[in-house]
């Protein structure tokens, strides 16, 4: 007979867990995630609360700050990406390419991918949608 030895839940979470996901819409563009447990999407929220005076209570109250949570939630999220070429950005966002060669790759960085988040409602969405859904993350797919 074997003995059950009993194992705390604590000790078997991960914080976060990163893969490498391609944009359904553009071939070759795979974009690095991370799936972000709710204790860790909890610590970034509360990175981005302000204090802000109501004067008709006449007590703070906490604010999120949009664009500060935006910065440190693509932080955590997306980790990188290879394969976007520039003629696929006009499919996301009003791009005006000019000299610039249609087939050669978009270079990833946390301010384009902020751009990207901010600007393109498809890419955020698909974005979301994926960091969102653990069994994206999970080997049980």
């Amino acid at each position: 007979m074997t003995e059950n030895k009993q194992v705390s839940l604590a000790s078997l979470l991960t914080p976060s867990k990163t893969l490498t996901m391609e944009y359904p819409d553009f071939e070759g563009w795979n974009v690095d995630l991370t799936y972000l447990s709710r204790e860790e999407l909890m610590k970034v929220r509360n990175r981005c609360l302000k204090q802000k005076f109501n004067k008709k209570t006449r007590q703070f109250e906490e604010v999120l700050d949009d664009e500060t949570f935006l910065t440190n939630y693509v932080g955590a999220v997306i980790k990188g990406w290879t394969g976007l070429k520039y003629k696929h950005l006009s499919e996301l966002v009003l791009v005006d390419l000019g000299e610039i060669e249609p087939n050669s790759e978009c270079e990833y960085s946390q301010e384009n991918a902020e751009i990207l988040m901010k600007n393109s409602p498809n890419f955020d969405t698909w974005v979301t949608e994926c960091v969102g859904e653990l069994e994206n993350f999970t080997s049980n797919k």
